[in-house]
């Protein structure tokens, strides 16, 4: 089980206006401190965390942050339109579009999803694939 995932970024500031443009949504909660964000799922009394927590830090070798190539995040949405919305959000909130959010030929006819970059180029997917909304070929 990932436990967690770790991007870079250079801007904090940056980086906190995109991804609190939809993590929340997802549920997730942010905490700030000195060494970045710490987003991560809500625990309930009694259980255990809810994994992966997703974290956005400056580089601890203290150069530069960069995205890595090939390297991508996915976080599941409810349905097709909050991907769609959550898509716009992050967009609005400085990501860049990487693919608008439809059905691709080389995936499951449910899996619909929406590509964006961060403002530090970390590549980032937004998906839902409930079998109970129209997938591709419906």
């Amino acid at each position: 089980m990932i436990a967690y995932v770790t991007v870079g970024a250079d801007d904090i500031a940056r980086a906190k206006r995109f991804y609190s443009a939809f993590l929340p949504a997802l549920g997730y909660e942010l905490e700030e401190g000195p060494a970045g964000l710490s987003y991560a799922l809500p625990v309930q009394p009694g259980k255990s965390p809810v994994l992966p927590d997703f974290y956005v830090k400056p580089p601890f070798d203290g150069r530069p942050a960069s995205a890595g190539n090939g390297s991508m995040v996915a976080f599941e949405a409810r349905n097709q339109k909050q991907v769609r919305d959550l898509h716009a959000a992050a967009l609005f909130a400085g990501g860049s579009d990487e693919g608008q959010p439809g059905f691709r030929a080389s995936y499951g006819p449910e899996f619909y999803v929406g590509y964006l970059r961060d403002p530090q180029g970390n590549k980032i997917a937004l998906f839902s694939s409930d079998p109970n909304e129209p997938g591709r070929d419906g």
